[in-house]
Parts: structure tokens; sequence; C-alpha cells
């Protein structure tokens, strides 16, 4: 019988490709590969932020001591030899001075003995970061009690009221990394990874760089005058987050010139993986372990977060280093952006690819 023709063994129609050239079409090598890579970027992350934050401990915090000289210099030697070497003490003329070193950002701390009393003065500023005043309070009430002395606490330059946490310079200067990096890869989204002429680059840094200065204008804005939990400095604080952003911006697109899509994930793991931990924000450098506290100066992330808390809270002192740190990025991100598409040509697409 005619009706009796056995059915396909498949409803699907002829010349419709099967489940594995459909999996082998929607996952090919070059999108495994880029999963693999943004596996190993979030294993990276876990890594790093919990190595950098599961154990704070004190190492050589910069430590001033005021006290007649024969007696300085033995309170500085007991500080010094103390197990773990949580501080590193230097000795000075008086409590002036003392507090001048603090201020200029020479040292953290300063311990002022009194040796008509029982009882010294221990002068902090929380506003570089209460856990560094705490962990130092801590060792040297320790160091005192043993000594049969007491000991008090003079806070000399706390954070603003609200910046409690001493921590508003760090969220302001993440806020204008992302913004830096992020910028920087949507423009490869959508006009590509590699500008295909040099001129592209050059028109791509320019958007940036007009990026840069609204990003660190708003950033300013809203720390300030706006939450003021940052307050004055508002032309300081612009100028820091303009070039902190270009600075984000600039180094993302020179990645992305040299490898591709692959610079995003390369810009992550310099500013968020390796940067965010480094920076000093949650715990500052004396507490974190030893990759992360040499790093972290000389990464955007850090250096901006030490030029914004020592505009805003120390008169500008030591902001030299970070501002060269922020400038160093943004002049190579644009040399390297440059010459990279210069010498980098795309290559033409093969016959029939």
């Amino acid at each position: 019988m005619g009706s009796s023709a056995s059915a396909p063994a498949s409803d699907r129609p002829p010349g419709t490709p099967g489940f594995v050239s459909e999996v082998r079409d929607s996952v090919n090598l070059r999108g495994f590969l880029l999963v693999v890579g943004a596996l190993l970027l979030q294993l990276a992350f876990i890594v790093s932020y919990i190595g950098a934050f599961h154990a704070p401990s004190p190492h050589r915090i910069p430590i001033a001591v005021a006290a007649p000289r024969q007696k300085a210099q033995q309170t500085a030697a007991r500080l010094d030899s103390l197990p773990g070497s949580p501080l590193k003490a230097r000795t000075v003329a008086g409590q002036a001075e003392a507090r001048q070193e603090i201020l200029r950002r020479d040292v953290d701390a300063a311990l002022v003995v009194d040796p008509r009393s029982r009882t010294d003065t221990l002068l902090v500023a929380s506003a570089d970061g209460p856990p560094v005043a705490a962990a130092v309070e801590q060792v040297v009430r320790k160091v005192e009690s043993s000594q049969h002395r007491g000991l008090r606490t003079r806070d000399i330059r706390a954070p603003s009221s609200r910046d409690s946490r001493g921590l508003a310079s760090f969220y302001l200067v993440i806020g204008w990394m992302v913004g830096g990096y992020l910028a920087a890869s949507i423009l490869a989204v959508v006009a590509g990874a590699r500008p295909s002429t040099l001129h592209r680059t050059v028109i791509r840094l320019i958007a940036l760089a007009l990026y840069a200065v609204a990003s660190g204008l708003g950033g300013a804005i809203i720390a300030g005058p706006v939450l003021h939990a940052l307050p004055g400095h508002f032309a300081q604080l612009w100028a820091v987050g303009a070039l902190t952003v270009f600075a984000a911006a600039a180094v993302t697109v020179a990645l992305q010139v040299l490898l591709g899509v692959l610079g995003i994930g390369v810009a992550i793991l310099l500013f968020v993986v390796i940067g965010n931990p480094s920076a000093g924000g949650a715990y500052p450098y004396p507490l974190l372990p030893p990759f992360w506290r040499t790093v972290g100066p000389y990464i955007p992330t850090g250096a901006a977060t030490n030029a914004v808390r020592n505009i805003v809270y120390f008169s500008g002192n030591a902001v030299t280093g970070p501002l060269c740190v922020l400038g160093a990025y943004a002049f190579g991100g644009i040399v390297l952006s440059v010459v990279l598409s210069a010498v980098i040509r795309r290559r033409p697409p093969r016959a029939g690819g």
C-alpha cells in the first residue's frame, strides 16, 4: 500500500544543521576561549579580594616618638623590636614636630612621652584610614601597659562627619575608574576594539578626554556640594577626577589596540581585580599583605585615593607622587595607543572568509 511508506527518521527539514553543529556554531573556539578567560578573571577576583582582606595585620606603620633624647631612643627601639614588626619608629624633637610629621604624611601616628607623668599621648589621624589608627593604638597600648603606663589617644585629623569611616575618597575614585574603562569599552563595542586608522584612535582619545572632564566634574559635585562627604577643594577634586578617568580610559584604549577585545579583560584585571583591594581604601597599605601594599601606590586606583585624601584632609601634602603616577598612566596610554595604531594594521579579510 502507498500509505504504508515509512515516516522520516526526523521531523527536521532537509538541510537543517544538527544539534552538534548548532552547538559548534553557537560556541566557537573564540567564544570558548573568552568564556575561559572570564572564568579565570572571576577566580582572580576572588583570590585578590580574599587574599588582601582576610587577615589584615599592621606592618611597619611609621610612627614618631617625641620625648627627651635618651627616652625617645629607648622607646623607639622598643617599638621597632616588637614581634612581627608592626611599627617603624623615628624620633622627633617634640609634640609640635610630631604633629607636623603626621600632617605632612611622613608618619601615621606619634607617641608623645611625658616623663613627668604616668600617662603618654598617642596622636593619630584617622582621616587617612580609621583601621590604621585603631591598629596603632592597640599595639602601643599593649607596650605602654607592659611598662605600667597609661595612654590617651588624640585624633588630630578625623574624617568629616559625613565620611565617618574615611571611605568616601575610595568610593569616589572607584566610580571614576569604572567610568574610565567602561567608556573606553563601550566605544570598543560600538566601533570596534581596534580603531581602523590612526586618526580614529586620536578621535577616540579626544572623546574620552572630554568624557573624563565631565566625569571628574560630576564626581566632584556629588562628593562635595551634593552629599558634603568631601567638602571643599572642589577644583582640585575635579582636576584629579578628570586625570583619573582619562588615565583609566587611555590605558584601556591602548590595551584594546594591542589585544583587541581581550584588552578589556586585562584592564579589568589591572584596575579592579588588583587595583581595588590594593588601593588603601577598606584597609590602608600598612595593614595589607606584601603584594598588595607594594603595588597599590603604583596603580591609578591607589594613587587617586591617596591624592584625594591628602587634598581633602592634609592640605595637599604628599600628592606629587600620586599625581605623577596618574599622569604616567594617562601619558603612557596616549603614546601606546598612537604608536600601536600606527604600527598595527587591521588584517584584510581572507578571500571567502
